[in-house]
């Protein structure tokens, strides 16, 4: 397992291959999950360094996700980035995730985030 990877659980394509990039240049091997359910059965199997999260998803929607990285002590040193449009749920979930970011999310501002999340 890469010693810096990243999960990056994001069903628009257009955002997850931004957030895709941003986390490759700051250094991060990256995987990209567009639906929910893949992403619950692929954090059984991997521990991400760096966890981007979207609350809208297919199929296993981002809290139902969140409860499971938290349940899961093996995932308890992941970096969770929630990324969310809904500033309401984002304030409801500030203390759940080492980032809130609200959307639109630019490529540099997850770069430089994940860039110095990769040294914790």
């Amino acid at each position: 397992m890469p010693a810096n990877l990243a999960l990056v659980i994001e069903d628009d394509t257009d955002l997850s291959e931004i957030f895709t990039r941003a986390l490759e240049t700051a250094g991060f091997e990256v995987e990209t999950i567009l639906d929910g359910q893949i992403a619950q059965d692929r954090l059984r199997d991997v521990v991400p360094n760096v966890i981007v999260l979207d609350m809208h998803l297919p199929h296993v929607d981002g809290v139902s996700l969140l409860k499971q990285i938290h349940a899961d002590e093996r995932l308890s040193k992941s970096r969770i980035i929630i990324a969310t449009a809904d500033a309401v749920q984002a304030e409801f979930l500030r203390d759940q995730a080492t980032i809130v970011m609200i959307k639109p999310i630019s490529f540099s501002q997850l770069r430089d985030i994940s860039a110095r999340l990769k040294g914790r």
